[in-house]
């Protein structure tokens, strides 16, 4: 039977560890490596809904982009959020695993996959890697589209109503720089090698500032949006590989930021 082991196994070869930020904390984070596995639940975030969701399905794996635990604990009790999660799976037996900042950066990772999404091609990580990979994308628009046009084709791309968007609607876009998530901090990288549009979940205010000084522009999408659907495509390749178990993105998690 296939085990925990096995498929966190198959999650590094895919992400490997290497690739992910000093500060991130990635791999096996719960659980017995060699208890059985027959159903598997991918998500975004390990929530009361996710949580709830892997329990009332039978999980006995959850693959959760973002780290539960993430820092260390001093103390694991139902006092808090993250214990009342932490406490309900390992009664429950379900192990959780967390590619993360990995994911992010991997070959066929969620940058690389956002990058495909919309349609630039020349496609070279923002920062390299000795790994196959590398930190955020950058690529080309062939032809060039006018910033409200590209912002179109992202809403399409990942199902959302509505972004918000830096620079004006007709600015010609031809270079642009993709991180997803929470990616501030690799802008002025992007807007170094030449982006004219930078592509992100999060954006700060004064980084929005930075954009419009340096000419540039932005769409920001939010953060679910930017990773979400990275894990239901990793619930389709943990499929592909382990035909014999029941795989699924949570269908319960939800974006808590919402248009209006």
């Amino acid at each position: 039977m296939t085990t925990v082991a096995d498929i966190a196994r198959f999650l590094d070869d895919f992400a490997p560890s290497s690739l992910a930020a000093e500060w991130d904390n990635v791999g096996l984070l719960v659980g017995d490596a060699q208890a059985h596995v027959r159903r598997v639940m991918t998500c975004l975030t390990i929530t009361d809904a996710s949580v709830a969701e892997a329990v009332r399905e039978g999980a006995n794996l959850i693959v959760t982009h973002h780290p539960l635990p993430f820092r260390p604990l001093r103390r694991l009790t139902t006092d808090t959020a993250e214990g009342r999660a932490l406490w309900a799976l390992a009664r429950a037996s379900i192990a959780v695993y967390s590619p993360h900042t990995a994911f992010d950066s991997a070959r066929r990772g969620i940058n690389e996959r956002l990058s495909e999404r919309l349609g630039l091609v020349d496609v070279t990580p923002l920062v390299e890697s000795d790994e196959p990979g590398g930190t955020g994308r950058r690529g080309r628009l062939a032809p060039p589209l006018r910033l409200a046009s590209l912002a179109e084709r992202l809403k399409q791309a990942l199902a959302i109503d509505g972004l918000h968007a830096i620079g004006a609607a007709e600015r010609e876009v031809r270079q642009v720089g993709v991180a997803c998530g929470s990616a501030g901090e690799l802008l002025s990288t992007a807007l170094a090698a030449g982006c004219d549009c930078f592509v992100t979940g999060e954006l700060r205010f004064h980084d929005a500032l930075a954009v419009e000084s340096a000419g540039a522009t932005a769409l920001v999408v939010g953060h679910f949006a930017s990773e979400r659907f990275g894990v239901e495509e990793l619930a389709g390749d943990l499929q592909a590989a382990f035909s014999d178990l029941s795989i699924w993105a949570s269908r319960d998690e939800r974006d808590p930021l919402v248009w209006r």
